[in-house]
């Protein structure tokens, strides 16, 4: 592969990203179910790539980009934080969607590496033990974790993992989104939501994808002056170094420790608070900006769920279509109990918004529970997007810890007892939040929890 084949993959996919956004501006269906421009542009990658109509001159390598650019995003997490909140301060505002969020997410991997170790090998003899594990790796975790985790079984031997990982975390998107929109509806017209009346009262700019004049943001302040550096300069080489620095770190790690496989998104992040420690001490990380590092985030995070769709092997995804098809059945069923019966008499207010929240969250990425978020609260009057963003300031730390480890666990032939572990830790996490902030009644006449 040359510079040239990797200039030319991201130029293509930049087309097709303009191509979709475009079609979704236009085409109604795509708007009514709020289907993200990436998964459009993923889909044409897939069906105009080599696998179909075999048009675009895609490279080989554009397979491995989302393990990449996980990375990326990773690395960016703790960039241009200056919020100094405390454990204790979080859970008084928010730890009931803290232990909620966090044990739906918990469960999620619990759950299917048990799944995978003790039941899919009964019912599909031969299948790979870790098969489970890459559900929740689709479904919470997303393109670029499932591409990360499925590397790190691809460097022990079973090549399919990554588009096994791919397929789950495709279908959670997309299941995600037209199940959560379909949940919104469903709460305004039951009456579960709080802000939300009708789906129709929604913005405009919402289903289209366009932001009128009067509702554009800026995009970050100018925090370097230009005859030094440009801005964006500045913030994405933030990014870029902290990315490189951890995977300078994980090589010398593998020669190190060549008998264990970490994973350099994990790395990220801690290079990521290494760097924001190393500005704060040098007084420079006034000059980050957050809102540009959120936006290089959420940039990679397009192309790479663009590149982790057009890149799925269909040979692999129909050889393992029933399996997958299973634990895809068995993953919404999973999320939709946390929604309606955990969310339900769990949390203390504004059950359903912050339960779409999660929804979204665990069968995609984390926009996903946004914008769910967004659909049924749309001027963000529940105070739950503020209340989730004390929570993944803490959480980030357990789904690193999840991600990181649980792929080495069971490579190590730990998959049973890692299992349980983590399935307990969920329990754990729902028993703190009934000890502490107690479980809501269910009101049979309104259909909801009361209210505190």
């Amino acid at each position: 592969m040359t510079v040239t084949d990797f200039l030319l993959d991201f130029c293509i996919m930049s087309g097709l990203l303009l191509v979709s956004h475009i079609i979704r501006t236009r085409v109604k269906l795509f708007q009514n179910l709020y289907i993200p421009a990436p998964l459009i542009a993923g889909f044409l990658g897939l069906f105009l790539g080599h696998q179909f109509l075999n048009v675009l001159p895609f490279s080989p390598a554009i397979s491995d980009y989302a393990g990449v650019l996980i990375s990326v995003v990773f690395g960016t997490m703790f960039l241009g934080e200056r919020r100094k909140v405390s454990f204790g301060s979080m859970v008084k505002k928010a730890g009931d969607s803290f232990f909620v969020n966090g044990a739906a997410e918990i469960a999620q991997f619990g759950l299917f590496i048990l799944i995978g170790v003790l039941v899919l090998p009964l019912v599909f003899p031969g299948i790979n033990e870790s098969f489970g594990l890459m559900l929740p790796a689709g479904f919470a975790g997303g393109h670029g974790t499932a591409a990360a985790m499925g590397g790190v079984f691809a460097e022990h031997g079973w090549d399919e993992a990554t588009s096994i990982g791919q397929a789950f975390a495709t279908i959670g998107l997309l299941g995600g989104i037209v199940f959560g929109v379909a949940l919104v509806n469903l709460g305004t017209r039951k009456g579960y939501t709080r802000v939300l009346k009708k789906v129709e009262e929604l913005p405009e700019e919402m289903r289209i994808g366009l932001n009128p004049p009067e509702k554009r943001e800026s995009l970050g302040e100018d925090t370097v002056n230009s005859i030094s550096m440009d801005s964006l300069t500045w913030h994405g080489a933030l990014v870029l170094a902290t990315t490189g620095l951890a995977y300078l770190i994980n090589h010398g790690l593998s020669i190190a420790l060549p008998q264990i496989a970490f994973p350099t998104y994990g790395i990220a992040i801690i290079c990521g608070i290494m760097l924001q420690a190393l500005l704060r001490a040098l007084k420079l990380d006034t000059y980050v900006d957050k809102r540009p590092i959120t936006h290089i985030c959420s940039c990679t995070t397009d192309y790479l769920v663009a590149f982790g769709v057009a890149s799925i092997s269909i040979n692999v995804v129909v050889k393992y279509a029933v399996p997958i098809a299973v634990l895809a059945v068995l993953g919404f069923a999973c999320v939709f109990f946390f929604h309606f019966v955990i969310a339900g008499h769990f949390l203390r207010n504004c059950w359903y918004e912050r339960g779409l929240f999660i929804f979204g969250q665990c069968t995609g990425v984390l926009a996903t529970g946004v914008l769910l978020l967004r659909v049924s609260d749309p001027e963000f009057k529940t105070g739950a997007l503020g209340d989730f963003g004390l929570v993944w300031l803490f959480f980030t730390i357990v789904d690193a810890l999840l991600v990181a480890l649980t792929p080495t666990l069971l490579l190590a032939g730990w998959g049973l007892p890692a299992g349980v572990v983590i399935t307990l830790l969920a329990v754990v996490f729902l028993l703190l939040s009934w000890k502490m902030f107690g479980v809501r009644k269910f009101n049979a006449a309104e259909g909801i929890p009361t209210e505190e």
